[in-house]
């Protein structure tokens, strides 16, 4: 439905642009604020050392001119208004420029109708991927072929931004857009310590127990089963269970069946793709194959429910009801890597009560690679700007994928936040800042940290980039001195058990990390027919899954998943896999021509 929406404003958009054209519209005005190859890689990151000062003489340049407003629209902003603070004086010391964000999250879709139908989206457009082609179709983006390899720090992800931008339909070697999130290191490279999801328990309760191996899904609920038994409650008194889990994340990102099911099957190299399964030998197999991932997860929430093992408010209670538990220590497995977070503190981390990876001796972890070629989102320049303001916006954007602009982006102010020792090595300072939203120094901007934080919300470089200027990650967590001030008793202990330095370096050690290339490709949107069929068979799977979870017996689980199959199948679930194995191929040919 968004979809149709969003197609049907871009046309009347289109035919608006027509009739501006025809007037001899499209001069610029100033906008009113509305209050994959690997081989690379290493020359790319000594180009970079180069390129920094690069970027500030063309940012010294274009900031001679007179204070100039730009308008930012912005999917990922969650504010909306002109930035403040401490990014606000680095942008106006570079280029003058004053940032104006228009945050759809904030204003609603209406701003995008409006906007579009007027034919100036805004001047730095920050868009979802689905809705990036249809916004081409429509006039509202820049063609910045010509411009775009006088930048220096952009052009050097033109690998990226050529495999983006020559995805869009009958484009013939324009460049519209580039990506987000994009890296510096490769399609097939894992540079994190932890992977986004594993078997992550109380070190403290597992220790107790004497980090006893666990061979198999059972035995982590043995595992997990004691643990309870010898704590059944929080400290406060409150009851605790191995598993509290949530039912409003149910169906999300185009995924059939429960979220909490549907993560877990990466455990064991599987990906759930629709209403499909790609196994760890690249083959498709159905959901509903007893055989695969999501039947095998589905049935080990069952055994844990009938062990006593899940809270009983599972299935009805939401994400923020799930939250409280986690931060109240009511709940012993967390399985997102970010999930930690609301338990996890250095407090915690040096008495060793805090969660870390616990290795399940029988799987085979699935981990998506590095975002290489970017994430769903893209920069790109509205259609109606000209002139000296289109220069100084890529210059902006050249500066924003440069190591200087990528480290403010990332790790905030040198002399603040971090300090720089002679051999180049990062050091955090203030690493409370955006929690605390302390004051900053006004020579750095005045006003508090977090109220002058960067509000795109949005990066072309992702953070776990390596900073050519100090040879380390620009995410602060990766830095050698990081990681040598936050080492604990805790840490040495789970190194020296499981003979690795972090969790995905056990995991390479052991063989037992499945990595998938990433790569860009346009996928084909669901029918009016398909969408149908794929909305049936997920409330259907969604409902029956929650049910089996409770159920009393195997007997009563099979009973239901044979009753739920026999639904799907009615609705169309044949021909709904048929189009997803169709839909998943092609975004699994590239992955394997990536891999070669």
């Amino acid at each position: 439905m968004k979809r149709k929406k969003i197609l049907s404003v871009l046309l009347a958009a289109s035919m608006t642009i027509s009739m501006l054209t025809g007037c001899g519209g499209g001069t610029d005005t100033p906008g009113a604020a509305d209050n994959s190859q690997s081989t690379t890689d290493t020359q790319d990151a000594a180009a970079g050392d180069a390129q920094t000062d690069d970027s500030s003489a063309a940012g010294n340049s274009a900031a001679a001119g007179d204070l100039m407003q730009i308008e930012i629209y912005d999917v990922a902003a969650n504010y909306q208004g002109v930035q403040s603070g401490w990014f606000d004086k680095v942008v106006k010391d570079r280029f003058n420029l004053e940032l104006s964000i228009i945050a759809p999250q904030v204003a609603g879709d209406a701003v995008f109708q409006t906007r579009a139908s007027s034919g100036n989206l805004g001047d730095i457009l920050v868009l979802e991927r689905s809705d990036f082609a249809d916004c081409v179709d429509a006039g509202l983006v820049k063609d910045i072929s010509a411009e775009i390899g006088n930048y220096p720090n952009l052009i050097q992800y033109k690998d990226q931004i050529d495999v983006l931008n020559n995805g869009l339909p009958g484009n013939s070697g324009q460049t519209y857009g580039i990506p987000s999130e994009m890296t510096n290191t490769s399609p097939t490279s894992y540079t994190q310590d932890v992977i986004y999801s594993s078997p992550m328990l109380r070190w403290d309760l597992y220790s107790e127990l004497g980090c006893p191996e666990i061979a198999d899904l059972n035995g982590l609920l043995d595992v997990l089963e004691d643990m309870m038994k010898a704590h059944p409650t929080n400290e406060n008194g409150d009851p605790a269970y191995p598993f509290s889990l949530w039912a409003d994340w149910d169906g999300g990102d185009g995924m059939l069946g429960i979220a909490n099911v549907v993560q877990l099957t990466t455990w064991y190299g599987e990906k759930i793709k629709g209403s499909a399964i790609l196994k760890a030998d690249n083959t498709f197999t159905p959901l509903t194959d007893k055989n695969a991932t999501y039947y095998k997860i589905l049935h080990f929430l069952n055994d844990a429910q009938r062990r006593g093992l899940v809270d009983p408010d599972s299935g009805t209670q939401d994400w923020n009801s799930a939250v409280a538990k986690m931060s109240a220590g009511q709940v012993y497995l967390m399985w997102y890597s970010w999930q930690v977070g609301f338990w996890n503190s250095q407090d915690r981390l040096k008495a060793g009560n805090a969660f870390i990876f616990t290795p399940v001796k029988d799987q085979i972890y699935y981990a998506d690679a590095d975002s290489y070629y970017g994430s769903t989102r893209v920069f790109a320049v509205g259609s109606q700007v000209e002139g000296e303001k289109y220069e100084r916006i890529m210059e902006f954007l050249d500066w924003y994928a440069s190591p200087e602009g990528l480290t403010f982006q990332h790790d905030g102010i040198e002399g603040f936040n971090y300090s720089v020792g002679d051999d180049g090595k990062f050091t955090l300072m203030n690493d409370n800042a955006l929690m605390d939203n302390l004051p900053v120094p006004e020579e750095y901007g005045g006003g508090g940290y977090n109220d002058g934080n960067n509000a795109i919300n949005q990066w072309i470089v992702a953070a776990i980039s390596t900073n050519p200027n100090s040879g380390e990650s620009y995410t602060c967590q990766y830095w050698s001195s990081y990681k040598e001030a936050t080492m604990t008793d805790m840490k040495r202990e789970w190194q020296e058990k499981f003979d690795a330095q972090e969790p995905v370096d056990y995991m390479k050690k052991n063989n037992v990390l499945l990595i998938s290339p990433n790569v860009s490709v346009s996928l084909p949107s669901d029918s009016s027919d398909i969408s149908v069929i794929r909305n049936q068979c997920n409330d259907t799977l969604c409902d029956y899954s929650w049910r089996m979870i409770f159920a009393k017996d195997d007997a009563e689980f099979d009973a239901m998943w044979d009753e739920m199959c026999t639904q799907m199948d009615g609705f169309g679930f044949q021909e709904l896999y048929e189009a997803d194995v169709a839909k998943y191929q092609i975004e699994l040919d590239a992955k394997l021509a990536v891999a070669e």
